[in-house]
């Protein structure tokens, strides 16, 4: 009993991080779902199936707090899907671990430059992209979803890849990307899950820890929803790279097998997190002391 209210807890931590960053279900499910002893190919189905329905709690509430293009969904699933297929293909041929250094190694470099880019933006509120950037072709998202589908496939990481390509452009809303990439997270874990399903098998799935995750996720996604209409897209931006910069360190680490050593790198990312937090703090003052306070959401 206390394994599964761990799990369900562990669902509704991943949930929410990964429906108000638009990252981090996987990375974070997947370690304790191994921990408790579960096979690699049973994690992955079970990290696709929560994903499913916890996918589909956050959409409804993203969606309820005006957080989704369906423009941008459509573009996303649409690639996201094929690549998952492809990623749950190769998973099932060759082996993953072989590949999560080279990926994660991507990944550190891809939130580097995030926790970069947002502890040094500017803290004054951006004008909304007018009617014309929103309808404008939006080039290079459907070659990330992508990439983000085969990823997803291979290591349960489809925020990772995606988020942060959206949040670095200017006609697309840090809301409206984590939104929309949340929702249409929902068609490439379907895709992701049913394709493992087929493959491997379902040999090694726990209905309860699979139910346990469940729950916790899907009461975390509307509270998520909530949060990433109210925080601060820079900050929003800080969280997302700094999450990504550790579980991409913590990955690194395990393949290099550090031992003890991995502990000052963890302490490192975390110094560098807190660094960016204060500096945009820091910024939102000088700013409000000019600007005047934020008006709310």
């Amino acid at each position: 009993m206390g394994t599964l209210v761990l799990v369900a807890i562990a669902g509704f931590m991943a949930s929410f991080v990964d429906g108000a960053l638009g990252m981090g279900f996987g990375p974070t499910s997947s370690s304790i779902l191994l921990a408790s002893g579960l096979a690699p190919a049973a994690v992955s189905t079970t990290v696709n199936l929560a994903k499913v329905v916890t996918g589909t709690a956050g959409g409804a509430a993203h969606w309820r707090f005006g957080n989704v293009d369906r423009r941008l969904v459509l573009q996303l699933a649409g690639p996201g899907v094929v690549g998952a297929v492809i990623g749950v293909t190769v998973l099932a041929n060759v082996d993953g671990d072989r590949l999560r250094p080279y990926l994660s190694a991507l990944l550190l470099v891809v939130g580097i430059r995030i926790l970069v880019r947002f502890s040094r933006q500017a803290t004054i509120p951006a004008p909304a992209p007018t009617r014309a950037q929103r309808r404008a072709p939006r080039r290079g998202l459907s070659v990330a979803a992508f990439a983000g589908g085969i990823t997803n496939g291979l290591i349960g990481a489809w925020g990772p890849v995606v988020t942060p390509v959206l949040l670095a452009r200017d006609d697309i809303e840090p809301r409206v990307a984590i939104g929309s990439v949340n929702t249409a997270e929902v068609a490439v874990a379907c895709a992701a899950s049913g394709s493992l399903l087929a493959s491997v098998g379902g040999g090694g799935l726990d209905a309860g820890i699979v139910a346990a995750m469940l729950v916790g996720g899907t009461l975390a996604a509307p509270v998520a929803a909530w949060a990433v209409r109210h925080v601060s897209p820079a900050m929003l931006g800080v969280g997302a790279g700094g999450l990504l910069v550790l579980t991409s360190v913590r990955e690194l680490a395990g393949a290099a097998d550090l031992g003890p050593v991995r502990w000052a790198f963890y302490a490192t990312v975390v110094a560098a997190g807190l660094l960016a937090t204060r500096a945009q703090r820091a910024r939102r003052q000088r700013t409000a002391a000019v600007y005047g306070p934020p008006v709310p959401a």
